[in-house]
């Protein structure tokens, strides 16, 4: 690792990195129950949610959509239009399945304000990016660190209860799940190689 640091300037100058396979947006019971039948094959998944942002003191809005990722496929649960169905939680709930991401609490919260599932094996990145002496733990930061590259954050306060998502906020929510899998991936791979040095 060359880098455990990085300012704003120089994440401004790398390359944009984005999802660039598969995206499965799910609104109906049928596709969210197939979705997870694939997804309980796997051993680590990309994770992250998104929410409509409040403007206004004392609004604050339910998180609309659950973004679960392999390395090829990104699969986007738009929870507003499906409800938070019992297969999802136990899927959240199951401890043989790593979900890494970056700010995992947060997000578990406003997805336990929908049902009181119980989180099952939730890896936080920035924990992980702590045994690197890693001292930004940001999404974009721990790109930039770890991976070389600049995520884009343009989509973030955009409107996720809007009838239909456009194409941009898909990749960009997909993208925000994967980049928590890449990280997991490449944080494990140094602190194993950093252990037998």
């Amino acid at each position: 690792m060359k880098n455990r640091s990085i300012t704003k300037d120089e994440i401004n100058e790398l390359p944009i990195i984005r999802f660039q396979g598969k995206m499965h947006v799910i609104t109906h019971r049928e596709d969210c129950l197939n979705a997870i039948d694939t997804l309980r094959s796997k051993n680590i998944l990309g994770f992250d949610t998104e929410t409509r942002p409040a403007y206004r003191k004392g609004v604050e809005y339910k998180i609309s959509l659950l973004q679960l990722s392999t390395n090829e496929n990104a699969y986007l649960f738009r929870l507003n239009k499906l409800t938070f169905v019992r297969e999802l939680q136990d899927l959240l709930a199951n401890t043989d399945i790593i979900k890494a991401g970056v700010a995992v609490r947060d997000d578990i919260k406003g997805l336990r304000k929908l049902s009181k599932f119980e989180p099952g094996h939730f890896i936080e990145i920035a924990d992980l990016a702590k045994k690197l002496n890693i001292k930004q733990l940001g999404l974009r930061s721990l790109a930039a660190i770890l991976l070389d590259r600049r995520v884009s954050k343009q989509f973030k306060l955009t409107n996720w209860e809007l009838p239909e998502l456009s194409e941009e906020q898909l990749r960009y929510a997909a993208t925000d799940a994967w980049i928590g899998l890449q990280l997991y991936n490449k944080i494990s791979a140094i602190l194993k190689q950093e252990s037998q040095l």
